[in-house]
């Protein structure tokens, strides 16, 4: 049902940033956290903050990249218990601010961005069709609207994932499985903390997370925030390229 409390959460990109304020979020007594990650030292501090507020966790250092790893993670997860929801959060960020992106870094963008969403969600899918029921959760960006000079492998990352998971919602709905896009703006993370611009309606990962679990509560299908910044983002969608080019190409680069 889409108002009841999942009890089995896993998280991707969960040492830090919005993955790590959504698995505190999500920690209280009778859930369980499958937390991943590529810092072992750092997922290690949010089990212990999940467990003081008395949730149970598990931790696996993995890259999403590797989809073989990923697939075996997440089936062993799930036979630990049925996946409730599934958080495809894990992402990396890179710009033009040094210069016109390079293939190494556009290449590496998409493996996370993409490729890795992909290797969390297909495995999972199976067995939620299986049983009728869970959640699948894709983190994509208000970037995603439309292509950011700025940012292109990024824009581009992210636009691929809201579309597959818009799609993947209508596919999957069907046989009980509810997939939700969520799309945030500038949030205060390692991630954003490189830039060196100012970030309008700058949010925290800790609001950005509550944001998030109750647009997944509520089944919403995208989930943009905040409204400022996502109305902004909208429109230069809807807008022709003759008038929105002119405009993006003279924002910041993204770090």
């Amino acid at each position: 049902m889409a108002n009841s409390e999942p009890a089995h959460i896993l998280i991707t990109g969960a040492s830090s940033g919005i993955g790590a304020a959504l698995a505190l979020a999500y920690a209280r007594p009778g859930a369980h956290l499958s937390l991943g990650g590529r810092n072992q030292e750092r997922l290690a501090d949010v089990a212990a903050q999940v467990a003081a507020r008395g949730a149970t966790s598990s931790t696996a250092a993995v890259d999403v990249c590797d989809r073989n790893a990923v697939a075996d993670w997440m089936i062993s997860a799930e036979d630990h218990a049925p996946l409730d929801l599934v958080i495809a959060n894990a992402g990396i960020s890179g710009g033009t601010h040094g210069g016109p992106e390079s293939p190494d870094q556009t290449r590496a963008i998409f493996a996370v961005n993409l490729d890795g969403v992909l290797n969390v969600a297909l495995p999972i899918i199976p067995r939620m069709i299986a049983r009728r029921s869970g959640q699948i959760a894709i983190i994509s960006s208000l970037a995603g609207y439309r292509g950011l000079p700025g940012a292109p492998a990024y824009s581009g990352s992210k636009a691929a994932v809201k579309a597959w998971g818009e799609a993947l919602r209508g596919d999957l709905a069907p046989h009980g499985v509810r997939v939700n896009v969520v799309m945030p703006g500038f949030i205060k993370t390692p991630m954003t903390d490189v830039n060196g611009f100012t970030m309008p309606f700058l949010m925290s990962a800790e609001k950005a997370a509550e944001v998030i679990q109750r647009g997944l509560a509520a089944d919403r299908a995208r989930i943009a925030f905040p409204f400022p910044t996502a109305f902004l983002a909208w429109l230069m969608s809807a807008l022709s390229p003759v008038i929105a080019d002119p405009i993006l190409r003279r924002l910041p680069k993204k770090d």
